[in-house]
């Protein structure tokens, strides 16, 4: 099929390099000419694994295709997806001028009829908004627009195998032919033998899919809508009350880790999203609760539970300086390594990043810092340029009095703990992902804090021993402040 994709981030790149992996011809249009040419050149701007090679083999194959004139691009498809940001205004609603401008393109521009699909999240009714815009600034009379719903469920980070073998698949449609050709959009990926398939997905071995066949599920349109913001929602919920119980296990002497564990053994509840630390960054979540809340609100529904998830996720930040705060007294002059920068590991994304609040916070307090994450130092440089950028992670150790976890990056774990001890002016880890095992970091002599976890103290008679073997660098006298 002939598909067009209007809008080349996150959403719109995987979709429209998978839709070619799968078989479709496809063409993608952003208007940001610069990105375009990249994408032209076979070079992705973001990071995420695997969809650099898919993009440059169906490049090759011809199957996709990058086009700067939007109109033309609009022409050529069958169906269009819309993939357009819908960022969150100060009052906390979604943004759908993109949208909206979306749509007077595809009236304006479209000579034949088209089936046009919401893949952005957008608040319930938005399709009804978007058959109103089309039929307004409709040029023919005699083309037909239908409009369909088609939610993504992506992670960044393992956004390629989530669109080649998703756990579900969502059609919010009005009438059977929208729905017969989002099937036959689809089939390549609901009809793929299990244990084998001639699509290629790297992330699994063999190209073989998981033994599950996805879920189609096909409701209205409106309801299509509201099960994104309802999902997303639902994972914040589960995030906050993780942390929720978090600070209660620090109160009584118990180990969030073990708590969440037993928890997520029940299958009604499940062990993900149950990871207690700095809370939910990234452009999803912390966006798609506001609008979700938003939509309450004008529906006249009190989502009171929503807001505090928010609340509580907010605060995250604020304890964790103040972790720092108690175990360092004195901020201002001290020198801080800084382990993740991204919002989540395994991308390059630092939008509503609990680190840089973590970051303008420190600098605001008088702290050196020293920071590495193996994706996202470059755009973080281009916000904090105070801020020194390390290429190998050990090094953020060098003559630190304290070393802070900030993304759950499994490099990190993987490190020689040893020598990072032997570098560090003090060895103090504040893990705001409590990605190591306190008593393993204890038994290395480390002063470790973490979220949720029972404080450990270092062993009196395993510290002279290891001190020995740190470097003079590490053992300086106290920098003074000038």
């Amino acid at each position: 099929m002939r598909i067009t994709v209007i809008g080349c981030g996150y959403v719109g790149l995987v979709t429209g390099t998978c839709l070619a992996e799968v078989g479709h011809q496809v063409v993608c249009t952003d208007n940001d000419a610069e990105r375009i040419a990249t994408l032209k050149a076979g070079v992705v701007p973001i990071y995420e694994p695997h969809l650099d090679a898919l993009l440059t083999s169906n490049l090759q194959a011809k199957r996709l295709s990058f086009a700067g004139d939007a109109a033309d691009a609009v022409q050529s498809g069958e169906a269009i997806f819309i993939c357009v940001g819908t960022p969150p205004k100060e009052n906390g609603e979604a943004d759908l001028s993109a949208i909206d401008n979306v749509a007077r393109l595809i009236a304006t521009e479209a000579h034949s009829s088209k089936l046009v699909i919401e893949k952005s999240t957008v608040p319930a009714q938005t399709g009804q908004q978007l058959k109103r815009v089309l039929s307004v600034y409709r040029r023919d009379p005699s083309v037909e627009f239908r409009v369909a719903s088609n939610p993504e469920f992506l992670r960044e980070g393992t956004a390629v195998e989530d669109f080649l073998h998703p756990d579900r698949i969502v059609l919010g449609v009005e009438d059977k032919d929208s729905e017969k050709q989002l099937r036959e959009i689809y089939r390549p990926i609901l009809e793929a033998p299990r244990g084998k398939t001639k699509i290629h997905c790297p992330v699994h071995l063999g190209g073989c899919p998981p033994a599950k066949s996805p879920e189609l599920v096909v409701t209205t349109i409106n309801s299509a809508e509201l099960i994104k913001h309802a999902s997303n929602s639902f994972l914040a919920l589960k995030i906050s009350y993780a942390n929720m119980i978090a600070d209660l296990c620090e109160k009584v002497g118990a180990d969030i880790k073990e708590v969440v564990r037993a928890m997520g053994l029940d299958p009604r509840i499940g062990p993900q999203f149950l990871n207690a630390g700095l809370g939910f960054g990234g452009f999803c979540l912390p966006k798609d609760v506001q609008a979700f809340v938003r939509l309450a609100e004008r529906s006249g529904v009190n989502f009171g539970m929503l807001k505090e998830a928010e609340a509580v996720n907010k605060r995250r930040v604020d304890l964790f300086i103040e972790k720092v705060r108690q175990a360092l007294w004195v901020i201002k002059d001290k020198r801080v390594g800084i382990l993740g920068l991204a919002f989540k590991a395994n991308t390059d994304d630092i939008r509503f990043a609990p680190s840089l609040g973590v970051i303008e916070r420190l600098l605001a307090e008088g702290a050196q810092i020293c920071a590495y994450d193996q994706e996202a130092m470059d755009k973080t440089s281009a916000i904090f340029p105070q801020v020194e950028f390390c290429r190998e992670p050990d090094h953020v150790a060098r003559d630190a009095d304290a070393l802070l976890i900030l993304t759950e990056w499994p490099e990190f774990r993987q490190l020689d703990w040893k020598r990072v001890y032997d570098a560090m002016s003090r060895p103090l880890i504040v893990d705001g992902r409590n990605l190591l095992d306190p008593a393993t970091m204890t038994e290395l002599g480390f002063e470790y804090h973490g979220f949720g976890r029972p404080l450990e103290k270092p062993q009196p008679q395993l510290v002279p021993s290891v001190m020995v073997g740190r470097s003079s660098s590490a053992v300086q006298q106290p920098r003074l402040a000038t």
